[in-house]
Order: structure tokens, then C-alpha cells, then sequence
């Protein structure tokens, strides 16, 4: 699935650990948060027609370009989910209707002076990796399709496989369903440009009003060797989302796993 038009959101600490692992807490010390487990904010890492680095289309399927200078660069082992997204007369997004979800790799370098998180997701083409497929979202709410899933990822280098992601339930989420939405809705209309963060409505406007965004909704925390490894060439990465009731933490394909595999360049 093509998703030129659609802008692409980040959510930041939205899993427990996952920042102090990614040595990212400083960046956010003084971004004050409603509550102790609150994410951190939105970032973009896609600005669909942007002049800026965030207008080239970095979400590729099966392989992973690193960066052509020296990076340290880790697996951020995610779901997205394609929200609708459903304006005002003002142009204040008033709700966000979650369509479907897949698999995400929202790769990250940790860029030592960074101003933005913007400035550490993007730096070129396949820089960013998608899911093999879809799974359609019944209703963004507990009593729906995504209570039964948990994500998980691996590495694979020199034929030896690594978890680089813990396994978790996506229920597992700090924000999930609607207090994600709220909050989501409240970030792409009122989050101002602050220390590592953007303002998302602004974008929204450059970006002509998109009708959807594909939001990558936080990432795991790192097992032993995500924590310890950054990616090198030859490598490969495999994020999962798997149906805890009829399916297991493999690489065997169902009707309802979804699979993100790609090889590091």
C-alpha cells in the first residue's frame, strides 16, 4: 500500500523503558506531561509534498538503507494504525477513525545534538519499514481485534536470531484506544514547537489538510541485545504482530500474523 498523501506521526514513550533504554529521557526532561506514564508527544518522520528532509517518502517493505555517514541506528519495533482523520470548519481535527494496523519499524538514529525528533527518523529512501500486510480494525476499543495481539521482534546476524524487542501485548500500551485518540487529538491541534517537539497543526496545514495519517504508536522496550546493538549491514529485522490465540512468535505465516522482514544495506 502507497501512502504518498498520507502524513506519518511518531508517538515518543508511549512503552515503558523505552526511552531511558534509548538514552532519549534527557531530550524530553523539560516536557512537562499530564501523567507520569503520559507519552512524551508526536513527531513527524513523512510530510507528504514538503519541501523540508520529511517530504521524501522513506517507508520501504523489505530492505533497510542506513545512512550513507556513520549512525548509530536501532530497530523502534511498532504498530501503525491508518487513522481517518476528520476536521472542523477550522481545520481543528475533531476525531481520528482507526481503519486498520500493520507492522512498523520506525528507525531511529541516536544523532548526538539533534534538536528534533524529526531529525533522527528520516534520511532517505527506506529508511522507515512497513508491515506485509493489514489487519482491519473492527473498533479501536478493548472488546476489539487488537486485544488479542502482541508484538515482537528479532535480528538475524550471521545466522544467528536475536529478540531486539521484548514481546508484549499491545494492551500493553501506556496510552491505547480512545485515551490514545484523546490525546492524539489533542497533540495535532494544540503541541507547540518546544524543545525535541513540533508543532503538528502547522504541518497539517503545509501539508494541505491530509485526510488520513499513519501513526506509529510507540515502541517496545529493547530486550538484552536491541538494547546493546545498533544495526550494521547484512543484518536482518523482523517485527511481528501475532493473534496470542492462534498464533506464536514465528516467522510462519497466517491469515492473521502480520510481518515486517527487510535486510539492512
Amino acid at each position: 500500500m502507497k501512502l504518498k498523501d498520507v502524513i506519518g506521526l511518531g508517538v515518543a514513550g508511549n512503552f515503558a523503558h523505552h526511552l531511558e533504554q534509548a538514552g532519549e529521557l534527557e531530550d524530553f526532561k523539560n516536557v512537562i506531561t499530564s501523567e507520569p506514564d503520559a507519552p512524551k508527544g508526536i513527531f513527524p518522520f513523512y510530510l507528504p509534498n514538503s519541501d523540508s528532509f520529511l517530504g521524501l517518502y522513506s517507508i520501504g517493505t523489505d530492505t533497510l538503507n542506513l545512512p550513507e555517514y556513520e549512525a548509530n541506528a536501532q530497530v523502534e519495533p511498532e504498530i501503525a494504525v491508518l487513522f481517518n482523520i476528520v476536521y472542523d470548519e477550522n481545520r481543528n481535527v475533531i476525531d481520528l477513525i482507526a481503519q486498520k494496523f500493520t507492522t512498523f519499524n520506525d528507525c531511529t538514529i541516536r544523532k548526538e545534538g539533534a534538536k528534533k525528533i524529526s531529525e533522527k527518523k528520516s534520511w532517505g529512501v527506506n529508511s522507515k519499514g512497513i508491515g506485509d500486510k493489514w489487519i482491519a480494525i473492527d473498533r479501536f476499543e478493548e472488546g476489539g481485534v487488537m486485544d488479542n495481539y502482541h508484538l515482537c521482534s528479532f535480528v538475524k546476524r550471521d545466522g544467528i536470531l536475536h529478540s531486539y524487542g521484548v514481546d508484549a501485548p499491545l494492551l500493553g500500551y501506556s496510552y491505547f484506544y480512545t485515551k490514545l485518540k484523546i490525546w492524539l487529538i489533542d497533540k495535532m491541534n494544540n503541541q507547540k514547537d518546544f524543545g525535541p517537539l513540533e508543532n503538528i497543526a502547522t504541518h497539517l496545514k503545509s501539508c494541505n489538510y491530509p485526510k488520513q495519517a499513519l501513526i506509529s504508536i510507540g515502541a517496545t522496550a529493547y530486550a538484552k541485545f536491541g538494547e546493546e546493538n545498533y544495526l550494521k549491514s547484512g543484518d536482518e529485522v523482523y517485527v511481528i504482530a501475532y493473534d496470542m490465540r492462534t498464533d506464536k512468535p514465528d516467522f510462519k505465516r497466517s491469515q492473521s500474523k502480520v510481518i515486517l522482514h527487510q535486510k539492512v544495506q
